[in-house]
Order: structure tokens, then C-alpha cells, then sequence
């Protein structure tokens, strides 16, 4: 039995009385849990297909597991490259194969897929229920745009559009602002309603003020200074670091003295990225030994640095972040996501999300200017931070 928050039920709601539509929620907001409901009572009603579409094939994952820890009654079918335990293709004649065998036996079908792969179901023909949009601003990209159209505004399918951070246009259809495409919003959630509620976490931005460089060239032994002095600062234990690009990342630990002094304060480090995959503590490990770390770290008295540039900004959960410092300057809505993997509740003694940026050049002013102009929009207004083209 699934137990709903005011907020949750009212999305739910709204879900049951219009068949599409977008659900604007704060990042912890728990808009997964109102997709798992809504899928539940479709699939008691009788036999349906339900589309979960994600950004990358981490996030399919993670909302397969999250899904099919309450949901039993479904046969499921990933769509994308990415290894599963679940039957998994992105071949259009297979994907049709596998539905018509669940049409034979009555059965219900839950098909996980990413953005990318979404055409491939398309390409299938196979008809689709209900399709659920998860980080719906990836939608209105140039490439993923015709199959999310397509399945939008064809065979009156139910269509839900789920995001922290709506992407408008001012210049053609693919912003969320078309409503032929993606429906009226049908519950857009204030931030401070959360945090009143005690779903999330207020954020506290802490801007340090490191000594300026400006007549020379940053090296990784003044970012890893400015790293150190930001850490020692906050006092936290469990920080989450934004690189401004993956060639930082290592540099930093190959030529500089971060991870020495890390070990030193008491830390364990790891990092991610697309180029160089998944390393802890200076040991390479699979992307799956990576994130069962990650999350045991979340959970127990670990204490922990992570890097990435864009892999974790979006999306993924993990237990227990209480910091992010940024080192890089992003666009309203990276910045939304960001600070969003800090303000989930996790330990119990945690008040708020700490949001660290350290000053030492024209990009920690342009960033520390941009997440104070985000954090006033989304946690003093109580709107969305929404990106326009």
C-alpha cells in the first residue's frame, strides 16, 4: 500500500482526470512514487503498456528497480544499450515480438528506455497506454524531439511530462510551453510547500571567497587548494564536486596534492565521467561497483568526495550528499538539478543542502551570481527555474 504526501495525491489526481499533461515538482519531490501509483492502478484496470522514459541509461535503471519494488504484475523490457537482468533489445521487430507475446497471455508490459532509444519503440509500432517523461526538459532536444512528439500528439495515448526545470521556446515547438505537444501543467509543486512539509531540504549557498588569480593561469594545485579550503570550511562529510571538465578531474589527482590531503582529512574520493569511467580511491571499477559504493557510502559513516562533470547532476539519487561545491559556471536548469542532489533527506542531523562556490575567478563570480539567482527563484518564489531558447 502506497502511502502519497498532500502533494503527491493531487498529482495523482490530476493524472486520473486528464490524460496528458506536465507535473512540475522540486527535485526530491517524490514524482517517481506518483508515476508508480498512476502505473498501478492502469494496470488493475486491465491489460496495458507503459512507457518509462529516462535521460540516460543509469536513471532507466535506477527507475526500473524503484518501479519493480512495488509493481508485480507487469513483464518488463528495457529499450537502450546498457546492460540489465531484465530482457532487454532496441530492436524495433523484437520490441514487437515481446509485446505480442504479452498480448497472448494477457499480460501487462513495462518497457524502461532513455530518451535516445525512444524512436526504436516508435519504430516498433507496437500501441502504448500510458508513457511517462521523466527530466521532460531533455525532451524538446533536436533529436529526441520527433519521437517524443509522435507519441504526444498520436492514438490519444495518456502522456505525462515530469520535471523540476520546464525548457520554453520563443522560436519554434520544441519548448514545453507547446501545448499540443505537451499538454497543459497539471500541478506545478512550490518548493518552500516541501520544505514546510519537511520533503526537502533548504538550501544554504556559501560562497568562499578565495584569493583572486588574475594575472596568470589557474593550475590544478590553485583548484585543488581552493577544493581544500571550500572542504575545511563547511565542515561536512559527504560533498559532491562539479568539475569544469573531465581533463580537471584528472589532473587534479594526478598532479596535485587532492588526494594525499584528502586521505589525510579522512576522506575516500572517487570519480566518473564518460571519457575515463568509474575510478575510487585511485582503483578503476565498473560503473556498477561505482554506484553500490556510492550509495553504501550515502548510508553509512563513510566519508566521501565524488567529481564528475555532468554524469550525476541529473536525476540519479544518492543517500546522503550533504554538499556541492561548484567549480564550474551552468545554465539554470544543470544548476536546479545540481543542487537538488543535496537538498533529499537523508541524515536525519542534516538541515539543510549546503551549496559551496569558491571565488577565485571570473567563473566563481558568474557561478555564485546564477545559483544565488536560482535558489531565490525556485526556494524564495516558489517557482521553477525555467530555461528559455
Amino acid at each position: 500500500m502506497i502511502t502519497l504526501r498532500p502533494h503527491q495525491q493531487r498529482i495523482v489526481n490530476r493524472m486520473n482526470q486528464t490524460p496528458k499533461g506536465q507535473v512540475i515538482v522540486p527535485t526530491g519531490g517524490g514524482k517517481t512514487m506518483c508515476m508508480i501509483t498512476d502505473a498501478q492502478r492502469q494496470f488493475s484496470e486491465g491489460y496495458n503498456t507503459i512507457v518509462v522514459v529516462a535521460p540516460r541509461i543509469l536513471l532507466a535503471q535506477q527507475l526500473s528497480s524503484e518501479f519493480l519494488n512495488i509493481i508485480d504484475n507487469a513483464n518488463v523490457l528495457h529499450v537502450h544499450s546498457g546492460e540489465t537482468e531484465h530482457y532487454s533489445t532496441t530492436k524495433p521487430q523484437s520490441i514487437c515480438d515481446w509485446f505480442f507475446n504479452n498480448q497472448l497471455y494477457g499480460k501487462n508490459g513495462l518497457i524502461f528506455t532513455t530518451y535516445h532509444s525512444l524512436n526504436r519503440i516508435q519504430q516498433s509500432g507496437i500501441p502504448v497506454n500510458t508513457i511517462y517523461f521523466d527530466e521532460a526538459h531533455n525532451s524538446v532536444q533536436q533529436h529526441f524531439h520527433t519521437p517524443t512528439r509522435f507519441f504526444a500528439t498520436t492514438n490519444n495515448r495518456r502522456c505525462f511530462f515530469f520535471t523540476a526545470t520546464p525548457h520554453h521556446s520563443n522560436n519554434d515547438e520544441r519548448g514545453m510551453n507547446n501545448e499540443e505537444v505537451y499538454g497543459k501543467v497539471l500541478e506545478q509543486v512550490p518548493a518552500p510547500e516541501l520544505v514546510d512539509a519537511g520533503v526537502i531540504l533548504p538550501p544554504k549557498v556559501v560562497v568562499n571567497q578565495c584569493e583572486m588569480i588574475r594575472d596568470r593561469k589557474i593550475t590544478c594545485e590553485d583548484d585543488a587548494d581552493n577544493i581544500l579550503s571550500s572542504i575545511d570550511s563547511n565542515s561536512v562529510d559527504k560533498i559532491l564536486i562539479c568539475a569544469r571538465r573531465t581533463s580537471q578531474i584528472v589532473r587534479l589527482f594526478a598532479d596535485s596534492k587532492l588526494g594525499t590531503e584528502l586521505y589525510g582529512r579522512g576522506y575516500n574520493w572517487m570519480y566518473i565521467t564518460a571519457k575515463t569511467g568509474a575510478v575510487i580511491n585511485g582503483i578503476k571499477v565498473s560503473r556498477v561497483k561505482f554506484f553500490e559504493t556510492l550509495n553504501q557510502w550515502g548510508k553509512d559513516n563513510t566519508r566521501f568526495v565524488v567529481l564528475h562533470h555532468s554524469i550525476l547532476s541529473e536525476g540519479i539519487n544518492v543517500n546522503g550528499l550533504e554538499a556541492v561545491l561548484f567549480l564550474r559556471s551552468m545554465n539554470y536548469t544543470t544548476i536546479s538539478q545540481t543542487i537538488g542532489r543535496v537538498i533529499r533527506k537523508g541524515n536525519v542531523n542534516k538541515q539543510f543542502g549546503i551549496v559551496s562556490i569558491p571565488v577565485y575567478d571570473k567563473v566563481g563570480i558568474s557561478t555564485s551570481k546564477k545559483v544565488n539567482a536560482v535558489v531565490n527563484t525556485i526556494f524564495q518564489q516558489g517557482q521553477p527555474a525555467i530555461s528559455t531558447k
